[in-house]
């Protein structure tokens, strides 16, 4: 069924219902920084608006770099061959390098203010969004005197933020009718972020080893995402706050060994965040649920490490301790680094974190 009544903005979950339903609008604009229901809508278009047996004549995929908006527009105003209609998937649009020139507008506003009812015209339009201030923007974001008709349909994908990541992966895995724990969950939420295409294919990977009633765990974890049990940036955060220097030399003697399974900047960030989080507690030492949660912080074994943290390293001491990580990171960039490798300069970060170095004394600081 053709969509010809709809709202013009939706939200992702709402596309995928009226996909569910086969309800498909005559063009969707798919855009924004979070690549990955960008993919999800535009893979399910590519593979269920069409049977098989009537993709070859009806359905084309182009590349942005590839093409024009002369061209897209060609495509698009081609009637199905022996067929109910026909699809045109524009992947990686943002590539098309007319898209919103001045002189292929007045052909972009003719055709999608009055679509050919009979394709679905999708734009993949990755890791930005349209500047709403010009004319393409206007038109699809819902501008009263601009608007593009019903039936047009504009998905912007955010990124999440980083409190959302793990609501979102117990959601992801309870829509699988799988369970994750907690402690499963806040490791893939903190080792590999917002990044929901990865996380998602980790979790895929893990539900198909899953044996009937055994919820992902974070032994699964470690084996599956190749974090090591003993030695990872989780146990040596807790290695700092419990002033465990035996335990975190040793972690750092593995990070040295194991360099392409430790990368510096990803680590780097996870102590930042930790140190930053602990900063925010200080100046409230008695947060509510609330408060927690919107640190991203749900589950009791998260909050552990962060109210001894809080007991080691005063305000002061936190937040030299994020300037001594934001140092750190510059000279992964290569900023006043020298010949230094990944490994001494984390080695050099642990250092100054367990050991009460002023910061004007530190070189670089």
């Amino acid at each position: 069924m053709l969509i010809t009544n709809s709202k013009l903005t939706l939200t992702p979950d709402e596309i995928l219902k009226q996909l569910q339903q086969r309800q498909f609008a005559p063009v969707y604009f798919l855009q924004g920084e979070e690549p990955y229901y960008i993919d999800l809508v535009a893979d399910l278009l590519e593979k269920h608006v069409l049977p098989e047996h009537e993709k070859g004549f009806n359905q084309v995929v182009i590349y942005g770099k590839d093409t024009d908006v002369t061209g897209i527009l060609g495509q698009a105003k081609r009637f199905p061959m022996m067929a109910e209609r026909s699809v045109v998937i524009v992947k990686e649009a943002q590539a098309v390098a007319d898209l919103e020139a001045e002189k292929s507008w007045p052909f972009l506003e003719a055709y999608l203010k009055n679509p050919l009812q009979s394709t679905v015209l999708v734009f993949c339009y990755k890791h930005k969004t349209l500047d709403a201030r010009k004319k393409l923007g206007k038109l699809l974001s819902g501008d009263k005197k601009d608007a593009a008709p019903a039936g047009t349909v504009l998905m912007t994908s955010k990124k999440l933020y980083d409190n959302q990541v793990a609501p979102w992966l117990s959601q992801y895995v309870r829509s699988k009718n799988q369970q994750i724990t907690p402690q499963a969950t806040v490791m893939l939420a903190e080792y590999i972020g917002a990044e929901l295409g990865r996380l998602t294919n980790e979790v895929d990977k893990m539900l198909l080893n899953l044996l009937p009633g055994q919820a992902i765990d974070e032994d699964l974890v470690q084996r599956m995402v190749g974090i090591s049990k003993e030695y990872n940036i989780f146990e040596l955060q807790s290695a700092l706050v419990r002033r465990d220097v035996l335990k975190a030399n040793r972690i750092l003697l593995y990070f040295e060994a194991n360099p392409k399974n430790n990368p510096l900047i990803p680590n780097l960030t996870l102590l930042f965040n930790f140190f930053s989080r602990l900063l925010a507690l200080h100046q409230n030492p008695n947060p509510s649920e609330a408060d927690w949660l919107k640190m991203g912080l749900r589950f009791p074994i998260q909050r552990k490490d962060y109210q001894t943290g809080l007991k080691v390293f005063d305000f002061h001491r936190t937040r030299d301790i994020v300037h001594l990580i934001r140092r750190a990171d510059a000279q992964s960039k290569g900023i006043d680094a020298g010949s230094m490798t990944d490994g001494e300069i984390l080695r050099e970060l642990i250092w100054l974190i367990i050991h009460p170095v002023p910061l004007h004394a530190v070189v670089g600081a």
